[in-house]
């Protein structure tokens, strides 16, 4: 009896076999999203993982069948390059570009180095793949004319091992090398430029037309003619935002000092401010309980902390009852489940934004592990870079998905995504364990005790703030400082930038720098992840 013909569903299964979704952008397949093209595409794509090769893909049947080659492939009709067979991929790929998480299959960037249609040989080739011979006229940005992919036998680990090969054709080229076309036909990157900076992500858990998502796409902020409005406004009104009509006093009250050449930030500014970022610090703040830090008469001032929600606050307010409130404590906190709420948290003098760690449907399970690189006096700003890098370093070496942001003040705080389930307890000793092996390595620049008086003028790494209640700023939150200096996300390649520093960018220029990088720490959305043991 025929054997019946695999679906492609089904070709994907060794594909999906060598990878966890939950931690890589790339594709899982979507069959519906496989339905063939016009014409037949290909893709190159240049792909730096633990050696540098290219995979090159048809699409064939449904799916993208695919070839490691490492030297890539040549015009040059004298040359023969090694290819090996690996797993068929989905057709989403053939626009992949960007980076695989470390540790995962495949772990590295990957640009889109051609692309185009191509024309089969043969009438069926998925039977030529099989057969162990594919022809095939490529049509691509760099790549054009007759190529052969030829079976020779297979390796000790059982991977086919193949030849391919460009023919003496009116395409040929002698010498031609494809290291000195470096760029990609997608986006003109290079490999170096993609890992620096990437564009987008995968997510796997989305239809296959949802899956591509802009890492550097900024939520869309208040509407033109709201931000007018507020500009308009005498020194009190009442302004319309988001929907939700709030009540605004002594807008032109300077809230933070000026310095030398720029004027102090006044309430106006800094309520502008907060409503274009709020829908993009909405996913850090939502549904979660929110300390507030209060400076009503300014940065300049002394603030207090604010938790407890007053009664007077707006019905539509989101709220939270801690039932596990003792006399005294704060029992009603503010949640920010829509971006008016923090524009209302803002007029109400919090210049700091503290969302919990934990989630208030589970509030003594944290979604995230915190560590706070936390200088002393005597601590440079080198020394602090030195001990964040270190810290890449063990999430390297860890397979753990991880972003730094710079405080706004003097360190740097890295945040680890969880998925829910471990106490607080868990994380603060998962944390301490880590904290003390990457400081062991420095052990001059670090002290361990508690009181800063007691540190002689080292840093801390602050494993205590692993705990209900105790909070690091959100980010994109301003610091109460001359400037408004802000707590930014930043890239790890950045620890490497001579120009970086803690508190560098202020509430002005934020907007344009998350306008050209987008948000950093949108990857560590939705992200599921086990803490490893340390042992």
């Amino acid at each position: 009896m025929a054997r019946t013909p695999a679906t492609a569903d089904e070709k994907l299964t060794g594909y999906r076999r060598k990878r966890d979704f939950s931690r890589t952008s790339e594709p899982a397949g979507d069959p519906v999203a496989s339905a063939p093209a016009a014409a037949p595409r290909f893709v190159v794509q240049r792909h730096r993982a633990r050696r540098l090769h290219y995979d090159v893909r048809f699409e064939i049947d449904g799916v993208l069948v695919s070839w490691a080659v490492p030297k890539g492939p040549t015009l040059d009709p004298g040359i023969r390059h090694a290819a090996f067979h690996v797993e068929d991929h989905p057709i989403e790929y053939i626009d992949f570009e960007g980076v695989i998480p470390a540790g995962e299959y495949g772990g590295g960037d990957v640009i889109v180095w051609d692309a185009g249609t191509w024309e089969p040989g043969e009438p069926d080739p998925a039977a030529a793949v099989a057969a162990g011979e594919l022809h095939a006229v490529l049509h691509g940005a760099k790549l054009h004319g007759q190529f052969v992919l030829v079976r020779t036998g297979q390796d000790s680990g059982g991977k086919e091992q193949w030849l391919m090969l460009h023919k003496h054709d009116e395409y040929a080229v002698s010498g031609w090398d494809p290291e000195e076309h470096p760029r990609s036909v997608l986006s003109g990157r290079t490999n170096d430029e993609v890992l620096a900076d990437p564009d987008r992500m995968w997510r796997s858990d989305l239809p296959a037309g949802e899956a591509s998502i802009a890492l550097k796409q900024v939520p869309q902020g208040p509407a033109p003619d709201e931000l007018a409005a507020l500009a308009e406004l005498p020194g009190s009104g009442r302004w319309r935002v988001f929907g939700r009509e709030l009540k605004l006093t002594n807008l032109d009250k300077a809230l933070f000092e000026g310095s030398a050449d720029s004027a102090p930030i006044t309430k106006r500014e800094f309520l502008a401010y907060t409503a274009q970022i709020a829908p993009l610090t909405l996913p850090y703040l939502a549904g979660r309980a929110l300390n507030m830090h209060r400076f009503p008469q300014g940065a300049a001032s002394k603030g207090f902390w604010h938790k407890e929600l007053p009664d007077w606050a707006p019905e539509w307010l989101t709220r939270w009852e801690n039932p596990e409130a003792d006399p005294g404590e704060s029992r009603t906190y503010l949640v920010v489940d829509e971006p008016a709420a923090l524009v209302w948290a803002a007029n109400f003098g919090a210049l700091e934004w503290h969302a919990w760690t934990s989630l208030t449907d589970r509030p003594h399970q944290p979604s995230y592990a915190l560590i706070d690189i936390d200088p002393g006096p005597g601590t440079s700003w080198q020394d602090v870079l030195v001990l964040a890098r270190l810290h890449r370093i063990a999430f390297e070496h860890l397979k753990l998905l991880a972003r730094p942001k710079v405080t706004g003040r003097r360190g740097i705080q890295i945040w680890v995504p969880i998925t829910r389930g471990p106490s607080f307890a868990d994380t603060r000793q998962w944390v301490e364990q880590l904290s003390r092996t990457v400081g062991a390595v420095v052990p001059e620049l670090l002290s361990w005790k508690w009181g800063v008086r007691d540190r002689a003028g080292k840093a801390r790494l602050d494993y205590t703030q692993n705990a209900i209640n105790k909070t690091l700023v959100a980010p994109y939150s301003p610091r109460p400082a001359p400037g408004a200096p802000v707590s930014m996300p930043i890239g790890w390649e950045e620890l490497d930038d001579p120009t970086l520093r803690p508190d560098g960018l202020g509430l002005r220029e934020a907007p344009r720098r998350i306008a050209e990088r987008g948000d950093l720490f949108r990857p560590l959305l939705n992200a599921r992840q086990a803490l490893p043991p340390l042992g």
